[in-house]
C-alpha cells in the first residue's frame, strides 16, 4: 500500500523538477514552416469554399449566374488569381433522411492569412449565401507552402 504514494510522489516531483527546463524550450516548428524554408516557399493559406448550385430541389444558379458572381465579387476581392473546378456534392438530408445530390463549385483561393483576407473570404460566403438563398457554404482553410 506504500508503494503508491511512493510513486505518486516521486512521478510528481520529476513533473516538478521538469516543469521549469520544458517551460525553457523553444516550440517546435510547424510542419508548414520547415516545408516552406526547404523549398523556399511562402507561407500562405488555401481557402476552398463549396457553393452548391440548387435552389430548393432544382438548379437554381446557371452557369451565367455563377459566372456573373465569380467576376462581380470574387475577382475584384481576389486578383491575383484563383481557381474554380466543377464539382457534384452528395449528402443525406437530416429532416428528409433523403440523399441529396447537386452541381456545386469549387473556389480555390491562394491568400495571405492576415484577418483582412478572412473578412473578404466571410464577404463571398455571406454574399452567395443571401443572393442564391443557400443555407451553407462550405469552407476550408489551411496553411500552405506556395513558391511561383
Amino acid at each position: 500500500m506504500r508503494i503508491v504514494p511512493s510513486l505518486s510522489s516521486a512521478a510528481l516531483s520529476l513533473f516538478l523538477l521538469a516543469g521549469p527546463a520544458a517551460a525553457q524550450l523553444a516550440p517546435a516548428p510547424t510542419a508548414t514552416a520547415i516545408v516552406c524554408e526547404t523549398y523556399a516557399a511562402g507561407a500562405m493559406i488555401e481557402a476552398q469554399l463549396f457553393f452548391g448550385r440548387n435552389i430548393g430541389n432544382e438548379i437554381g444558379v446557371s452557369e451565367r449566374d455563377w459566372t456573373d458572381f465569380l467576376n462581380g465579387e470574387v475577382t475584384p476581392r481576389f486578383p491575383n488569381g484563383l481557381t474554380v473546378t466543377d464539382g457534384s456534392g452528395h449528402w443525406r438530408d437530416i429532416e428528409t433522411g433523403r440523399l441529396v445530390r447537386e452541381p456545386s463549385k469549387i473556389l480555390t483561393l491562394l491568400a495571405d492569412g492576415d484577418p483582412a483576407t478572412l473578412v473578404l473570404i466571410r464577404e463571398i460566403v455571406d454574399l452567395y449565401k443571401g443572393r442564391f438563398h443557400q443555407q451553407s457554404v462550405a469552407l476550408v482553410v489551411r496553411p500552405v507552402c506556395v513558391s511561383f
